[in-house]
């Protein structure tokens, strides 16, 4: 049975994305630093089709969640950086290359409707009636795989505020970002209930796992 799982890599002062984020940074201010655990593991250069890299135990936790996924939700900021009609999107088929690192279906939360994105080895599918819609076409899209909730903030937020998230996977670099796009907040009431249930600690980032109680 499919889990629905969020993955994503949080600064120490609870930030998953810096301020003043823009189409040529949109990770906004020093957001990249949040990642460089990531960029250097022989799993994600291998997912992003490149050679080389580290093999090491975030290598692993990442190989282990890549493996994991069949498919993945995204909201249209971390699709394409755009928020209104596609055909005034600067940015229209995102910005995950001809061929996207997922290997899966890609679900996109948006407003505006549009056709599925076919490209190599991954298909994005936009939709426009909400969050159980979603995880409904991805938990069948998933073949009995993970679903992971991939971002942003806000979308994480609503999966979790709904009750519908899982698992919690937090990838916590030691990096102060002062700013940007905070994760655990807005969550409504009551809060969700956290339970830890493993951690690894690589210099570049400690990995915690979270069950969600309901």
């Amino acid at each position: 049975m499919s889990k629905v799982t969020c993955q994503i890599s949080m600064s120490l002062d609870g930030y998953v994305a810096g301020p003043d984020a823009t189409l040529d940074e949109p990770l906004g201010q020093g957001g990249e630093q949040l990642h460089e655990w990531a960029f250097a593991a022989a799993a994600w250069r291998e997912a992003h089709g490149q050679v080389g890299g580290e093999h090491n135990a975030d290598s692993e936790v990442l190989a282990a969640s890549l493996a994991r996924s069949g498919a993945t939700i995204m909201g249209r900021r971390m699709f394409s950086g755009g928020a209104g009609p596609w055909a005034d999107d600067p940015n229209p088929n995102g910005w995950w290359g001809d061929e996207p690192p997922f290997h899966h279906p890609v679900f996109v939360l948006t407003h505006h409707a549009r056709d599925p994105l076919a490209l190599t080895g991954t298909t994005f599918t936009f939709v426009t009636d909400g969050l159980e819609s979603a995880l409904e076409q991805a938990v069948a899209g998933a073949n009995g795989k993970d679903v992971t909730i991939g971002g942003g903030a806000d979308v994480v937020q609503q999966y979790l505020a709904a009750g519908l998230l899982d698992e919690l996977h937090l990838h916590v670099a030691p990096v102060l970002l002062g700013g940007g796009r905070r994760l655990l907040e807005n969550l409504g009431e009551p809060l969700p209930t956290l339970e830890k249930t493993d951690v690894v600690e690589t210099p570049g980032a400690t990995h915690y796992t979270y069950r969600v109680r309901r």
